[in-house]
């Protein structure tokens, strides 16, 4: 299946497909639009992209694992539960442990100000992500192929069938594209009260 033929399809509809078929193509589909989020989400408190990357791979698994067993009607919020948890495991289990609280006035200023940081990289997360799917279908291909993959021009154009300078227009464009609308966000979020 290619996921671009089914950017009309809702998340409530594809995870309803899935749990009538159990054909696993839908999920892919769902998880492929949640890669960035998870990705930012991940980076956030693992702080390296390779674990970000690693974790990302778990959670899609773990996901996977559990659509199985049980259904879900909030997906988004979700899998977002599952990628944070799935993270302080990691965390935890290298002995590294978040701010306490008790550790006096510093501690409880810096974990607010930390606190207020993640809130904010997930509402930029959470922009790049609507972003991402509001660029047209080939921006969003060659930006997720070329910044989420890691691919070269040489490899998003044998891949697409694009030649290298429709690459490379499609991957500025769509990351100017995203830039406007972030900035767009932004500039609407400042104006509220």
């Amino acid at each position: 299946m290619n996921p671009d033929r089914y950017n009309h399809i809702s998340e409530p509809e594809l995870l309803d497909r899935y749990y009538s078929d159990g054909n696993k193509e839908w999920l892919g589909i769902l998880l492929q639009r949640y890669t960035l989020l998870l990705l930012g989400v991940c980076m956030k408190y693992l702080k390296q992209e390779d674990a970000a990357r690693d974790a990302v791979q778990q959670v899609f698994l773990k996901a996977i694992t559990e659509l199985e067993k049980y259904k879900v009607d909030y997906f988004k919020s979700w899998l977002y539960m599952i990628a944070k948890n799935y993270c302080l495991m990691q965390l935890r289990d290298k002995g590294k442990r978040p701010v306490e609280w008790s550790d006096g006035l510093a501690a409880t200023v810096e974990a607010n100000d930390e606190l207020q940081a993640i809130k904010d990289k997930d509402q930029l997360l959470e922009w790049m992500h609507q972003g991402l799917q509001e660029l047209n279908s080939d921006q969003q291909q060659c930006v997720i192929l070329f910044y989420l993959e890691k691919k070269s021009y040489q490899q998003i154009s044998e891949q697409t069938g694009f030649n290298l300078l429709q690459v490379k227009s499609h991957i500025q464009n769509g990351k100017r594209n995203l830039k406007l609308m972030l900035m767009r966000k932004m500039k609407n979020q400042v104006k509220q009260p």
